[in-house]
């Protein structure tokens, strides 16, 4: 009876720390894959739509991307 409540506890550890490496290594693979958005995106963004944005202009689509995280 101890030892199978001692099995499910230590099953239990193993599956926690498991599921925190693997989800680490998979938001890790997912992140290098897929870059958080930066000022350069945003600025290439506005440029492909055929206008220049300025530097004001740049931090306030950051300010608001950030806002909504």
């Amino acid at each position: 009876m101890l030892a199978n409540i001692l099995y499910l506890i230590g099953g239990l550890v193993v599956g926690i720390i498991l599921g925190f490496l693997i989800s680490r290594f998979i938001t890790k693979k997912y992140m290098t894959k897929n870059p958080p958005i930066n000022e350069k995106m945003i600025e290439a963004m506005m440029s492909s739509m055929g206008r220049k944005p300025s530097q004001k202009q740049i931090n306030q689509v950051m300010r608001e991307m950030n806002r909504y995280k």
